[in-house]
């Protein structure tokens, strides 16, 4: 199945643009965190969003829910780490499987962590945003995972399953011993599992990560106070920055390229909200979704007219 839309975010803007496309009858699919986005539910209270006032990042997001539900919107909770453009549709690589949509709109805000160095130069070169997607390249191997959320160690688990050796590296909030893997003592694993107990529990590892290098493929992790030799390392954020993430994708510094109907150099691609640049206000990413929708529609009825 092709949609007529993906849209990849469940913050305001992502909320908006999939709203306004479902009243014009388009047939889309949203994707996101079931609970939408985390900046939303961090808010203790939000003072400019128009005949809310006051209310709470909970509410606005409660809010958002029961619009989503009355009018029969889903939310897809899954990841995606890749945004490929064929030229007539999109497809996108997701920790469930493969989606097909005739446009896409990016509603996924910003990157807070730079880049490390070497990281862009082997992204699909040992470098990966996904583990449930290229778990199987590193199958038997050593592999490291660089967690800067607590999502990470879903990740290093399953990654544990498979490969020979996982060093698990988290770094949000450098809060080592808050890890919730099995057998994490102060920053150390200490237990082994697995179903035929050849593999290996993740191995937490209290280092700061600095460089990524290698040959022709990413084969070593430099770290703070030594460096770790893999196959391929797994970095996991809360967010993948919107040029990784789609293949081509101008920027301008860290945010997206855009116009005031919120296209992007690549036809088909729109954007809305943080990933936009600043102001990042709740009221200013909602007002892009309605825009990167009715754009978005207006592409899709040329496309049509164009067949």
């Amino acid at each position: 199945m092709r949609y007529d839309i993906a849209v990849i975010g469940t913050g305001p803007a992502g909320v908006s643009a999939a709203i306004t496309a479902k009243v014009r009858n388009i047939n889309i699919i949203l994707i996101g965190p079931g609970a939408m986005s985390w900046k939303i539910r961090k808010a203790h209270v939000i003072k400019n969003y128009p005949g809310l006032p006051d209310i709470s990042g909970d509410g606005l997001a409660d809010a958002y829910d029961k619009q989503l539900k009355s009018l029969g919107i889903e939310i897809t909770d899954t990841k995606v780490s890749m945004v490929y453009s064929m030229g007539s549709y999109f497809s996108l690589q997701t920790s469930d499987g493969m989606i097909e949509a005739s446009a896409v709109i990016l509603a996924t805000g910003v990157v807070s962590e730079a880049s490390l160095p070497g990281e862009d130069d082997y992204v699909g070169r040992g470098v990966s945003y996904c583990a449930t997607c290229d778990a199987l390249f590193y199958k038997d191997k050593t592999v490291a995972v660089i967690g800067y959320s607590k999502e990470a160690e879903a990740e290093a688990e399953f990654l544990a399953e498979t490969s020979e050796k996982v060093y698990y590296l988290p770094v949000f909030g450098k809060e080592y011993k808050e890890c919730g893997i099995d057998g994490c003592i102060d920053g150390h694993a200490v237990q082994n599992y697995s179903v035929s107990g050849k593999y290996q529990n993740p191995e937490v590892i209290s280092d700061i990560p600095k460089e990524i290098t290698g040959g022709l493929k990413a084969d070593t992790l430099v770290c703070e106070h030594g460096i770790k030799k893999v196959d391929g390392i797994f970095i996991i954020r809360d967010n993948i920055a919107a040029d990784r993430l789609v293949p081509g994708l101008q920027m301008n510094g860290g945010h997206v390229s855009t116009d005031l109907s919120m296209s992007t150099n690549i036809k088909g691609c729109f954007v809305c909200g943080d990933i936009t640049g600043t102001p990042y206000q709740y009221i200013k990413a909602a007002g892009q979704g309605n825009v990167a929708a009715l754009s978005t529609v207006d592409y899709l009825n040329t496309l049509r007219k164009g067949m």
